[in-house]
């Protein structure tokens, strides 16, 4: 299966047009306009509705309503409008890159006036399949006029077949005694093994397009430029079918509307990744804010050794003894990138906290690479994410000090509060259930006050939602949210209990069975959600005077909506690919005949 991806090769990237001024200025409105829906909504439920009689539980929600109110305006804030970084043709020469007339290294085996790349490829565990078509498109990479590439393998496996598979493809091939830093440590093995005035980094499945270089070395003509980000695009995404299909046209046109899609069964783990890079990445850009993602990048190597003293003495400050002793000699002086499980995120913080240097958000896609095609990996990703960026919050107080200009403070404070909702998340989805359980509610009666301040706001949502989402799929990120939560709350525990948070690295292939282990949570969730709904409907229709039709309903429709997210993650699980699977069971028919002749019966136990 290791090979699964050549199928989508043909497929291109999406060009990421800006946005238009008219829908900026209609974007900008409807989130002004519900903020303001929100500050008057929360104004009323802490002023005129709060349940008296379950004064605590009324409050707790009302204050998990507030805390995402703040993530709201953060998020207005981090996406308000675009601010694209003009470029231009690449520098054909050091001085147009900003760099001294002449390098004073020469591992190259000569010195040279040229402007030095390394492409640089981590790997760990991945399939010759898919490090073999990385190789093949670095090496097809244009190389603009005055500049030198060497292409990289940092081999973190010690695995033969990857250094004959690296000198076959014309690669320079490294490896290290350990594993200390995991991919923050492999790269910086790398870069002490190597000597270029420009470094890419590339995961083991980061195809890079022919243009990579030449549309994103123009950027470094500014001297100030440390990185560049470019967005990742997962080519290998299952579309699914249209719903038109399935269903008639008015019920297609519903269920478009509803789940915010188009098709249905594409995209099962919602990889889709372009809110995320044409929204808020691409908007974080006007303030220079905009931070590395890793794979995909291109960085200039003198702020990564400029600044490492000092950030290495920043790392003993806010890790403390503990990580001196994990780390040793790891922390000393000139020694780039941080040993974290989110280098990317906290190489950003730092860099960005010295003036000298900013970044650049490059708006197009120049590589492709894999999705996360099992529950398994999916699991393992959002793990990951969470716990990096809530161990970096967990140190917001000395990262984020300093010079950062509180413009780009407020950008790196809406990612982590983003996770740091979670709480607050939890609190509103166990309250209808609570509320059905028990009849009690948090606000004093769903009545007609109820509804006039509640649904103007949610309808100002949407409505803005989808129209700051640029056509990209803004329903995504709400389901992610609810059923992502059980990943940041075991991330959270973790970071609380002041352990290091440890991962898998991502598996790169697709998994043929389900792993229903992966999602156990929200298996339970739903089962308590379901069980909340059937003791509500039963008790109002038995008669109890707490279980109101209002009470009932409201809270159905908050479960409904909740248990939808859980429920996607569940389908997910038992997602197979359909080409692979289809394969898999061809094969296995045919063993089967050739072992019992085309005319025998299963047997008893064999149809498991």
């Amino acid at each position: 299966m290791a090979g699964y991806f050549r199928r989508y090769d043909g497929r291109r990237p999406p060009v990421l047009a800006p946005m238009s001024a008219r829908a900026t200025l209609m974007w900008q409105g409807l989130m002004a306009f519900t903020l303001g829906l929100g500050v008057w909504y929360l104004w009323w439920r802490w002023t005129a509705s709060l349940n008296s009689e379950a004064l605590g539980f009324a409050i707790l929600v009302a204050l998990a309503e507030t805390a995402m109110l703040v993530g709201s305006a953060l998020y207005a804030f981090d996406t308000w409008q675009e601010g694209d970084t003009p470029t231009g043709p690449p520098p054909r020469t050091r001085a147009e890159a900003g760099l001294t007339p002449q390098p004073t290294w020469t591992g190259r085996g000569t010195a040279s006036d040229a402007i030095h790349i390394d492409l640089m490829i981590a790997t760990y565990d991945e399939d010759a399949e898919i490090l073999r078509a990385t190789l093949e498109d670095a090496r097809a990479v244009h190389v603009p006029d005055g500049c030198e590439v060497l292409i990289h393998v940092l081999d973190d496996g010690c695995r033969d077949w990857v250094r004959d598979l690296a000198a076959a493809c014309g690669a320079r091939y490294h490896t290290r005694p350990d594993n200390l830093g995991f991919k923050a440590g492999n790269l910086r093995a790398g870069l002490q093994r190597t000597d270029g005035d420009f470094i890419v980094i590339l995961d083991a499945d980061t195809r890079l397009f022919p243009g990579f270089l030449e549309n994103t070395l123009g950027y470094f003509r500014d001297p100030s430029v440390a990185w560049v980000q470019t967005p990742h695009w997962f080519y290998d995404v299952p579309e699914g079918r249209p719903w038109a299909t399935v269903l008639p046209p008015w019920a297609a046109r519903i269920m478009g509307m509803l789940g915010g899609r188009s098709h249905v069964g594409g995209d099962p783990f919602l990889s889709g990744s372009m809110v995320f890079f044409d929204v808020i990445q691409r908007r974080r850009n006007r303030h220079g804010a905009s931070f590395c993602c890793g794979a995909g990048s291109i960085h200039r190597r003198a702020p990564l050794y400029a600044d490492a003293a000092r950030l290495n003495r920043a790392d003993r400050a806010v890790f403390g003894a503990r990580s001196q002793a994990a780390f040793g000699a790891a922390l000393a002086p000139t020694q780039p990138f941080r040993f974290h499980v989110s280098e990317d995120i906290l190489t950003s913080i730092h860099l960005h906290r010295d003036p000298a240097w900013r970044s650049v958000y490059h708006p197009q896609v120049e590589c492709r690479m894999l999705s996360p095609l099992s529950i398994e990996a999916w699991a393992t990703q959002k793990l990951k994410y969470a716990g990096g960026t809530l161990d970096i919050a967990r140190q917001a107080g000395t990262l984020l000090a300093g010079p950062m200009p509180w413009v780009r403070r407020l950008h790196y404070l809406a990612t982590f509060w983003s996770y740091l909702s979670g709480l607050a998340l939890l609190v509103l989805l166990a309250a209808p259930v609570v509320t059905l359980f028990t009849g009690v509610a948090p606000v004093d009666a769903y009545s007609l006050a109820f509804f006039f301040h509640l649904i103007p706001l949610l309808l100002a949502n949407e409505a803005a939602l989808a129209v700051g989402a640029k056509g990209h799929d803004g329903h995504q990120g709400r389901v992610l949210s609810v059923a992502g939560l059980p990943m940041v709350l075991q991330a959270g525990w973790s970071v609380l209990r002041g352990r290091r948070v440890r991962f898998r690295p991502t598996p790169k292939t697709p998994l043929v069975g389900p792993r229903l282990r992966f999602v156990l949570p929200h298996i339970a969730a739903l089962a308590v959600m379901t069980l909340a709904a059937l003791w509500g409907v039963a008790a109002h229709f038995a008669g109890s005077e707490a279980h109101t039709a209002s009470l009932v309903i409201v809270n159905l429709f908050w479960l409904s909506w909740n248990g939808l997210a859980f429920a996607t993650v569940i389908r997910a699980a038992m997602w197979r690919d359909p080409v692979e699977y289809g394969a898999r069971s061809v094969a296995e028919d045919a063993r089967t005949s050739r072992q019992t002749g085309p005319s025998a019966a299963p047997q008893i136990g064999e149809l498991s």
